[in-house]
């Protein structure tokens, strides 16, 4: 006699068919059970956990909490179609540090650094949720943890404090078979990187000046195998091995976590409407599966979407029209080459900023020395969002650092900077991003650096473009951000109104 099996519709069909001889609970792990195992295992995600968990009445829907799961859904969904490299181990004379002349040392530089741990490119950006006790930090990494998709056979989940004991512990057993005089890091990162392609740790942390001083190098090894890391933690990136010991030398780590993860806050703010901000910054890259929801959260928070749906919009300026192609309330939406891509100028942009009060631009490319036009089109538009105090959210190519010149062009202009004495030599743990992320907070340091490039025409357009970076990462900060929504912790609709006040008056004179 051969075995049949029973399907269902959906779930609710198979809870009727059950409640009447089950328990609640067992009913809802069953349908999970089936669903997961039975039909398409990759089907279930984090999203439908979270829902089955608001079905069944164990947890409260909420709409910030949703955000962050449909975040960790996003990830699950771009790891469906994730196959992670084979990890391949260095050998130990790979590892050992040879002496070279001077010469060699300087022509061979760059080009090892940049081999050794390079992240693959088709990598999934990985996440990093901080928030408070009490936040759901725990729960959501089991979310994501227990419905990874079938093509994940190896993943590693293990609390950070035990997971840097347990790196200690090798590297001293690599130095004590090997010698000191030995890169024992990218073995032991090739070992763990072997463990799982998936690596989710619980609470990072960073107290320890040990671990401070190895975990950029150790983290990057790691992804240089195409790990992708999920972690929760208690702190925002920035405020990790706060007033630490050496503190300068742990910034690449912070660096390279802001960079190659989307930092979510899990802890929830709502503005007057007692709508929540959204968990992300306001810029992400890659241009990967997650950008559009990324979009969907900042046009729904930025604009008015219950009392003024999505619409398009047209303005006039000097008897020309400008099209909007998404707006509600104050918030305006543009693909990148519906903004720049047209013959569009400084008196269309102000045009927009007296009509709106936030931005949204998507599908942002990097802009090399070939698309010269386009950067300058684009900078003009950010000095006009800048100079309005408005919001500015992006979807980018790449990282915010690579915007207006490719990887190789800063290296390049890096390293004449450095030969003149202009800019301060790299150190062993810095990167490209590293050096670029301090000159955008510095538009001296900047232009040094770019006097060194000749992509740019003069010194009115290398101040520019320096002065499009700083101005970037202002408008990336959170006060620059949340400052005249209303959020309630700011004062909620006294403060936005006190705000809208003084921008009409400042509008009346500068527009």
């Amino acid at each position: 006699m051969g075995t049949s099996i029973i399907s269902f519709s959906d779930r609710e069909t198979l809870s009727n068919c059950c409640s009447q001889y089950v328990p609640s609970w067992a009913t809802v792990e069953l349908a999970r059970w089936l669903t997961f195992d039975i039909a398409n295992p990759n089907q279930w995600g984090p999203l439908d956990e979270y829902d089955e968990r608001v079905h069944s009445h164990q947890l409260r829907d909420d709409e910030h909490q949703r955000g962050i799961v449909q975040s960790l859904q996003d990830l699950h969904d771009m790891l469906k179609e994730y196959q992670a490299p084979r990890v391949v181990h260095p050998s130990i004379e790979s590892l050992r540090s040879h002496s070279r002349s001077f010469l060699a040392s300087l022509f061979n530089r760059r080009s090892q650094k940049s081999q050794s741990n390079q992240i693959p490119s088709n990598t999934p950006k990985g996440l990093y949720m901080y928030g408070d006790v009490g936040s759901g930090k725990t729960m959501l990494m089991d979310m994501f943890y227990d419905t990874l998709p079938n093509n994940i056979t190896s993943k590693t989940r293990i609390h950070f404090h035990n997971f840097m004991q347990d790196v200690h512990r090798r590297l001293h057993a690599m130095k004590v078979k090997h010698g000191s005089d030995l890169d024992a890091i990218r073995f032991v990162a090739a070992d763990i990187a072997e463990k799982g392609s998936v690596l989710c740790f619980d609470e990072f942390q960073c107290t320890d000046v040990a671990d401070a001083m190895i975990l950029r190098s150790l983290l990057e090894a790691i992804m240089s195998h195409g790990v992708v890391l999920v972690t929760t933690s208690n702190r925002h990136p920035d405020d990790l091995y706060k007033n630490g010991i050496q503190r300068a030398s742990f910034i690449p780590c912070i660096n390279l976590l802001k960079t190659r993860l989307r930092v979510l806050n899990l802890d929830s703010t709502t503005d007057y409407r007692k709508i929540p901000r959204p968990p992300s910054g306001v810029y992400h890259h890659p241009l990967d599966k997650a950008a559009a929801s990324h979009v969907d959260k900042w046009f729904r928070f930025l604009g008015d979407l219950d009392n003024d749906p999505i619409h398009k919009a047209t303005h006039s300026v000097w008897g020309r029209d400008i099209e909007v192609p998404s707006a509600s309330g104050k918030a305006a939406k543009f693909g990148f080459y519906e903004l720049i891509g047209k013959a569009t100028s400084a008196a269309d942009y102000l045009e927009l900023m007296r009509n709106y009060d936030a931005f949204i631009v998507t599908d942002v490319p990097g802009m090399t020395h070939r698309e010269r036009d386009w950067a300058r089109r684009f900078i003009t538009f950010i000095d006009a969002v800048y100079e309005s105090h408005a919001k500015l959210v992006l979807t980018m190519e790449m990282p915010l650092s690579q915007l207006f010149m490719s990887a190789s062009e800063i290296d390049d202009a890096l390293e004449g900077g450095r030969q003149k004495g202009l800019v301060k030599e790299a150190k062993e743990h810095e990167g490209v991003d590293d050096v670029m992320r301090q000159m955008m907070d510095d538009l001296g340091m900047n232009m040094k650096m770019l006097k060194n490039s000749n992509l740019f025409t003069g010194d009115e357009e290398r101040f520019a473009f320096s002065r499009a970076l700083s101005r970037l990462s202002e408008m990336g900060s959170q006060e620059w951000v949340e400052r005249g929504l209303g959020m309630e912790h700011r004062g909620g609709l006294n403060e936005k109104e006190g705000w809208q006040r003084v921008r009409s008056r400042w509008r009346e004179d500068s527009l």
